[in-house]
């Protein structure tokens, strides 16, 4: 390819880029078969600094049904940033595989893996972003709700990196998003301000009521994740943001839920709402792995 094509953060794209990968996940979910043999030959190197179920195995199988194959590898397989620079092992990879994939708690990784790169680098989470989910995300409310273009999406929790990812993806695909966070876990402005330089309708406020009336879809994510020691006192100050019935019940009637899992209900989200009516968590899992495959596609196979 003339040019590398990374997959690093949905702000680093033109939006109809964008809409082209959701348009394409959403006719390989209708045909699975359509692109069997689009990546015979190509192989995914994948690195776990941290814990995976959905990333791992969506894209391991999406690889597989596309005709590539993928290696998962962990840090104790490596030498990544420890006896050998993520430097050096960016440009050893290079030369055995047509593409990486890192999951890690640190986006700087991720840039210096870029850096040194001479094949694709896909984002599979960073303490900053998780873009390959917001992808799965969208075609999921849009296979529920029709185009998300002017929808109402409202976020309850922590401002984290599914918060930050959102809130880039209010810019892009160009719907209208209200985070609702106490003042302590607020995202970062760097995102918002992003955002509203572009002309999202984007907004943080810490009245759930305000944020959640009226919305199509209500978002949420774990509040403690793999690498957060808060414990105790962060899920105190983030108790009243949880997904309950009666939040659920100011959204619009048939608004949708959805959450990225792991879930802990009776934490971030209750029982009744994680497994009731508005629930989609379970197709917006499935939808990774299409989501993947147009993102494969995309950086491998030069779809446009």
């Amino acid at each position: 390819m003339s040019q590398i094509r990374h997959f690093i953060g949905l702000d680093a794209f033109e939006p109809a880029t964008l809409r082209a990968m959701i348009e394409r996940a959403a006719a390989l979910k209708r045909a699975p078969d359509s692109a069997q043999n689009a990546l015979a030959g190509k192989t995914l190197a994948m690195i776990f600094e941290t814990p995976s179920t959905r990333t791992r195995i969506s894209f391991d199988v999406a690889m597989s049904k596309l005709g590539g194959r993928s290696i998962a590898l962990s840090p104790d397989e490596l030498q990544l940033g420890r006896g050998e620079s993520i430097s050096d092992t960016a440009r050893v990879l290079s030369r055995y595989v047509d593409a990486i994939l890192l999951r890690t708690s640190s986006h700087g990784s991720l840039l210096q893996l870029v850096g040194s790169a001479a094949v694709p680098i896909i984002n599979g989470l960073t303490d900053r972003t998780h873009p390959c989910q917001l992808m799965a995300d969208i075609l999921t409310f849009e296979e529920h709700r029709g185009a998300i273009a002017g929808q109402r999406i409202a976020w309850l929790g922590d401002g984290n990196n599914m918060a930050a990812t959102w809130i880039q993806a209010a810019a892009q695909f160009e719907f209208s998003l209200r985070l609702a966070c106490p003042a302590a876990y607020a995202p970062d402005a760097e995102f918002v301000d992003w955002a509203l330089a572009r002309g999202a309708d984007v907004a943080v406020t810490e009245d759930i009521g305000d944020a959640v009336a009226g919305a199509d879809c209500v978002v949420t994510d774990t509040w403690i994740s793999m690498s957060d020691d808060a414990g105790k006192q962060k899920i105190k100050d983030l108790q009243p943001y949880q997904v309950n019935q009666a939040v659920m019940a100011q959204a619009a009637a048939d608004a949708i839920f959805l959450h990225c899992l792991p879930a802990k209900r009776g934490l971030e989200v209750s029982k009744a709402v994680m497994e009731g009516a508005h629930s989609v968590v379970f197709d917006e899992a499935e939808n990774r792995l299409h989501a993947q495959k147009a993102i494969l596609l995309w950086c491998l196979a030069e779809e446009p």
